[in-house]
């Protein structure tokens, strides 16, 4: 889960440049999006998978007022994204609407149930996992050369921006899947954090290779206080404690490797959202955000709403704003609004080395 901290919101005038190639017209930067369910923007829709947000009463608030594919009541983060950006939503690469001048807005090669590894969200079958997400990313460069050239394709790449949001899964459908899983079998926590730390960095610098040279990578939020834990594995309504010391090991080692991998390279590629850190805020006083709760979801049943998948059937809340959480892992719309927020102008201690309205302003001026 990816929670933040409200912190003042600075203004910031985007200037896009307009530029013409192949008699297409380009605004704004591209926008490319990686990871899991927290980002999936209607992938898994062309998939024969279960992991599926694409039944009512998803998308309720969306302005459509339908499901999309999009695991929150209406819009996610890459869409608020977008919103800063001044651009359009990025497509599913799986649409088939995502072809001509639709490519230069960017894609989102996310899908829910994947992990870092391989064997995360096997359960779900038929997802993209993170190997092919950037096969899709190296088609997706190809795609876009055949309409703009290989040059112009190169450098709409590189000036883009990138979100990656994934490593949860692999800690609540994979090591804590069941007990005795294969992976809490074959490694103690620590050693399993550090083996996906080290897998991690592998896709990073494959992403790097592709061309990508700003990217966002959001830690994992508060895993064990999501209501599908707190109905699970929590006691009395605290969080679980085996997976919030997952979350408290995986973090810090992820902002790291992050720091490391740019002074390897010698620039600031990849930002650190400490999505964990500014989650807390959520946890401990949602009434500050206007929240009534941050335990309950607002669609679901069972125990804080947290058992099962939000369908046509479950328990709905009547008004989402009151409500951190949408469904039992994924936060409501509101709340998504709130992380965006903090992603533009979060302070170093959220945003790591720098927040996305001084990367914005930053990018202006080269």
């Amino acid at each position: 889960m990816a929670y933040y901290s409200l912190s003042s919101f600075v203004p910031l005038i985007i200037f896009s440049i307009v530029f013409i190639v192949g008699g297409v017209e380009a605004k704004s930067r591209a926008f490319f999006v990686f990871g899991d369910s927290l980002v999936d923007s209607g992938n898994n829709n062309y998939l024969a998978t279960t992991a599926r947000a694409d039944a009512p009463p998803y998308g309720i608030d969306y302005p459509t007022h339908a499901p999309t594919g999009r695991f929150s009541n209406g819009y996610n983060i890459p869409d608020l994204i977008s919103q800063q950006l001044g651009a359009e939503s990025t497509l599913p690469y799986l649409s088939p609407e995502l072809r001509g001048e639709r490519l230069l807005v960017g894609a989102n090669f996310a899908s829910a149930g994947i992990g870092i590894l391989n064997d995360t969200g096997v359960q779900f079958i038929n997802v993209i996992r993170m190997y092919r997400q950037l096969e899709y990313f190296e088609e997706y460069q190809n795609r876009l050369s055949a309409i703009i050239g290989a040059a112009q394709a190169k450098s709409r790449v590189n000036e883009a921006l990138v979100l990656i949001t994934v490593g949860g899964n692999d800690f609540v459908n994979n090591y804590y899947l069941v007990p005795y899983s294969a992976r809490s079998r074959q490694y103690q926590l620590p050693q399993y954090v550090k083996y996906l730390i080290s897998e991690y960095q592998k896709l990073l610098q494959k992403l790097y290779d592709l061309g990508a040279r700003r990217v966002l990578v959001t830690g994992t939020g508060p895993l064990g206080c999501v209501p599908s834990e707190l109905a699970q594995r929590g006691r009395n309504g605290q969080c679980s404690t085996e997976l919030q010391k997952a979350a408290s090991l995986f973090n810090p080692q992820l902002e790291s490797m992050l720091l490391a991998l740019n002074k390897k390279i010698g620039r600031d590629v990849f930002i650190a959202a400490n999505t964990a850190k500014m989650h807390n805020n959520f946890v401990s006083n949602p009434s500050q955000f206007g929240f009534k709760t941050s335990k309950v979801a607002c669609c679901g049943q069972g125990p804080y709403n947290g058992l099962g998948l939000c369908t046509a059937v479950s328990n709905l809340c009547s008004n989402r704003e009151l409500y951190a959480f949408w469904d039992a892992f994924h936060p409501s719309e509101k709340a998504n609004r709130l992380i965006v927020q903090e992603i533009m102008s979060g302070s170093k201690a959220y945003m790591n080395p720098m927040n996305l309205s001084t990367i914005l302003a930053l990018d202006a001026t080269t």
